[in-house]
């Protein structure tokens, strides 16, 4: 799949392509330099680090590369030395949120992410971690609130991933004409995010926009580095809604040779179209 989240049923596998990995914040920490006699202050490098914040800094780095990769035991053993090293890092908290939420401690979950806030009030990625964390749980208002908190911080550089978590929650809550409108202003944000297009097509075939939904899964699906079992079935119903039995056709045979074992596959020899 484009991003891979693995807890989504058949009729909304591309609502979750937000996962967790893509949720996982920047964890690059550094301090601020002393104070100087010049009107434009210096910029600030590895050799103004303390000795506590490099060490925390490395060990994030390592930290966020066993996250990636899933090994979630070592990457908590990092985030607690790097806390150790320097528990003023809002990173940290942030990251260490992200892996207690995948070990199922929401307790602990919790507190990291409300922690990194704490240490950071306006830590975007935090917000939007936390956020997407609360709309899993379907605490809906909060999820919301917090997305809106995180894309009014200036110069967020990862608006349209707050974005579409956004338009993907409101989507879990069946707000979907909601949703079609956040997810369009996110696709609008970099046209070029297939993560972006899956999302609002999906949103537009449940609203029985099929032409639209239409459009954008063929842009998708010319892409073969980020095409799969989920948005081949996706284009498979749509061209089925609008009667197109030719392209249902090819786009049958191309799931059922690309990714024989999926469970896009396995509705589709099933006939289960509306699962």
């Amino acid at each position: 799949m484009i991003l891979a989240l693995r807890k989504a049923s058949s009729t909304t596998t591309a609502l979750m392509l937000v996962a967790m990995a893509a949720l996982l914040a920047g964890c690059a920490a550094t301090s601020g330099a002393g104070s100087t006699t010049t009107a434009t202050p210096d910029r600030i490098t590895a050799s103004d680090e303390s000795d506590a914040t490099k060490k925390a800094r490395v060990r994030l780095e390592l930290a966020s590369a066993y996250f990636g990769r899933g090994m979630m035991t070592t990457a908590l053993d990092e985030v607690k030395l790097a806390i150790a090293a320097d528990p003023n890092v809002s990173a940290a908290f942030n990251l260490r949120g992200l892996i207690y939420a995948s070990l199922g401690d929401e307790k602990l979950a919790e507190e990291s992410f409300r922690r990194a806030l704490q240490l950071d009030a306006r830590d975007a990625d935090a917000m939007q971690n936390y956020g997407w964390y609360m709309c899993q749980r379907q605490r809906y208002d909060e999820a919301e609130a917090m997305f809106d908190r995180a894309l009014a911080v200036p110069q967020y550089r990862d608006a349209q991933r707050t974005m579409i978590s956004k338009g993907v929650c409101q989507a879990r809550r069946n707000d979907w004409a909601q949703a079609e409108q956040t997810l369009m202003k996110a696709y609008e944000m970099n046209p070029g995010s297939p993560v972006a297009a899956v999302n609002l097509s999906e949103v537009l075939y449940h609203r029985g926009g099929y032409e639209r939904a239409r459009f954008y899964m063929r842009r998708v699906n010319d892409m073969p580095e980020v095409s799969n079992a989920g948005t081949l079935w996706l284009a498979l119903r749509i061209e089925r809604r609008l009667g197109n039995d030719e392209a249902v056709r090819d786009l049958s045979y191309r799931l059922r040779s690309r990714f024989p074992e999926s469970r896009e596959t396995a509705a589709l020899n099933e006939g289960r179209f509306n699962d």
